[in-house]
């Protein structure tokens, strides 16, 4: 994957918000030329993170299906710090178990600065993170190979987390529901996060606030399998799909101190 310049992300980041912006609008706010916009609007859309149309640039026609790679931009310092703030919380010696997603990788991110972790994952990205020089000890769990979600899944994948018994699971999200929880968007997924849910003493949900517009439709578990919640920042009381996080769940604000 390519990596993105600043002002590329920023575009991303904008046209999430404003849904389809002009080129010559965007040269005038960063203040270069048109040709510059272009080749930008170009590296975003072969990263699939884009879409060209007349005369500008959207968001892609279909999100759902966006690459690993794709995703992993996407609100990407939110995600960081989601990673950082609940890596803050797992002590060196633990036993932790990764599922898929990409603010999951941002916590295996941060983990690198632990000692003498063991973590059991699934996830192609994460073990490749752990492969630089940390003393921990990781399990990559078996399955089928899936390419654009860069993990593995299948019957094998259950079976590989379940002969474990965790100190910390950390658990992604397709979206979230204020009556029913944590929501995917496939089968696999939502009975992977079961499984780390069901295999780990304390369980951490990490999820940025846009899941909370996600219309997922497989359900993963309701907010009581969850002991915390590190998200980002929460909707607006009254927004649509507004949170209805239980008091019982411990949320902890990336970056608020808390």
């Amino acid at each position: 994957m390519m990596e993105l310049n600043d002002r590329q992300r920023q575009i991303v980041e904008m046209i999430r918000g404003s849904g389809l912006l002009s080129i010559n609008a965007l040269s005038s706010h960063f203040g270069v030329a048109t040709q510059t916009i272009r080749r930008d609007i170009n590296a975003l859309c072969e990263q699939g993170v884009a879409r060209r149309v007349h005369g500008g640039v959207a968001p892609p026609s279909n999100p759902v299906n966006l690459t690993f790679s794709a995703r992993r931009i996407l609100n990407e310092e939110a995600k960081r710090s989601i990673g950082q703030c609940a890596a803050a919380r797992i002590p060196d010696g633990s036993t932790v178990l990764l599922g898929i997603g990409t603010t999951v990788q941002y916590v295996a991110e941060a983990l690198l600065d632990k000692s003498n972790l063991t973590i059991v994952t699934n996830n192609l990205e994460v073990a490749r993170l752990l492969c630089s020089g940390t003393d921990h000890d990781v399990h990559l769990v078996g399955g089928q190979l899936r390419a654009e979600d860069r993990d593995v899944a299948g019957p094998a994948t259950l079976r590989g987390f379940s002969g474990f018994l965790a100190d910390f699971a950390l658990i992604g999200a397709g979206g979230l529901d204020a009556v029913h929880g944590v929501l995917d968007f496939k089968h696999f997924d939502a009975e992977i996060g079961r499984v780390l849910l069901d295999h780990a003493r304390h369980t951490i949900l990490v999820a940025d606030q846009s899941k909370w517009a996600k219309t997922a439709k497989c359900a993963v578990a309701g907010w009581g399998r969850f002991d915390s919640f590190v998200t980002d920042k929460l909707p607006e009381a009254g927004a649509t799909g507004s949170p209805g996080v239980p008091d019982d769940v411990e949320l902890i604000e990336a970056c608020s101190g808390s």
